[in-house]
């Protein structure tokens, strides 16, 4: 699958006006950013890309804030060598280690994640992925089923192995990504996780101790039926990739009609990742 970059230049309007604006860039599909001077990057599915849309969208900012954009599209044999001149080794809550394969090991860490990220993203450098990895090390996973929908490259599915998950199922719709896995499974010595391309459909019947969910709003909110119905009672939904404020409501009020009661949320640069329990 081809990534497009999109580059916002933002002038005017006060710091707020650029949060809302990417949530509702979330709305339409991107769902990587990175801040850059002057504005940020985005990154979205090629064929996911609707400048129509886009158009619209910027043509309804408020006045006084002005953007402007420019798409890039990264080709599969660039963006290999572009994140690793980037990609630098980080440590989430003094306890997990995420390198990539041309780095040194740091044993003095209790949990270490080798990632080759390919085309797939989620090294634990975005916000979403850093909270929700936070999150992971404060729950109890021994001998617990898993799963992790919108896996990416699996990072979250082998720290909950590593965390003594028995059983993990870790789903994304974008092949690139479930072969990702595939590869950082065995680095890691997780091979028991099992992989799968393709959407919630895939878990109807299943049950599941814990859900982790680090996508977007939109998509969370129409899959969250289908994970409340695969949590076991006493089960515990993560969920990320969204904003406090309006999407975490909204959230809440999803999760509390399907018998999901909201326990906390932490926030980091106003993403946020939750956590519900199936009552």
């Amino acid at each position: 699958m081809r990534y497009s970059e999109v580059v916002f230049s933002c002038r005017g309007g006060e710091d707020w006006h650029q949060d809302i604006l990417i949530g509702d860039l979330g709305d339409l599909g991107f769902d990587t950013f990175e801040a850059r001077e002057g504005g940020f990057a985005a990154y979205i599915a090629s064929e996911q890309l609707d400048l129509s849309a886009l158009e619209s969208l910027l043509i309804h900012q408020p006045s006084g804030f002005e953007v402007d954009y420019e798409v890039n599209e990264i080709l599969p044999q660039n963006w290999n060598s572009v994140w690793e001149q980037n990609f630098e080794p980080i440590v989430i809550a003094d306890q997990c280690y995420v390198r990539a394969t041309f780095h040194p090991a740091a044993p003095q860490y209790p949990y270490e994640i080798v990632i080759d990220p390919k085309m797939a993203f989620g090294t634990g450098h975005h916000q979403t992925t850093s909270l929700m990895m936070r999150q992971m090390l404060t729950e109890t996973f021994d001998g617990k089923t898993v799963l992790d929908m919108g896996c990416g490259t699996g990072i979250l599915a082998i720290l909950a192995a590593k965390l003594g998950a028995e059983q993990i199922l870790a789903i994304d719709n974008d092949p690139v990504c479930v072969d990702s896995v595939e590869e950082n499974k065995i680095r890691n010595d997780a091979a028991h996780i099992i992989t799968a391309c393709g959407s919630a459909e895939l878990i109807q019947g299943k049950r599941f101790d814990i859900v982790l969910a680090n996508i977007n709003r939109n998509i969370l909110l129409e899959q969250i039926g289908q994970y409340a119905q695969s949590l076991r009672t006493d089960g515990v939904l993560y969920m990320s990739g969204f904003y406090e404020g309006h999407d975490l409501t909204m959230l809440k009020e999803a999760g509390e009609s399907l018998g999901l009661a909201y326990v906390s949320h932490e926030a980091l640069d106003s993403w946020v990742a939750a956590r519900f329990l199936k009552r």
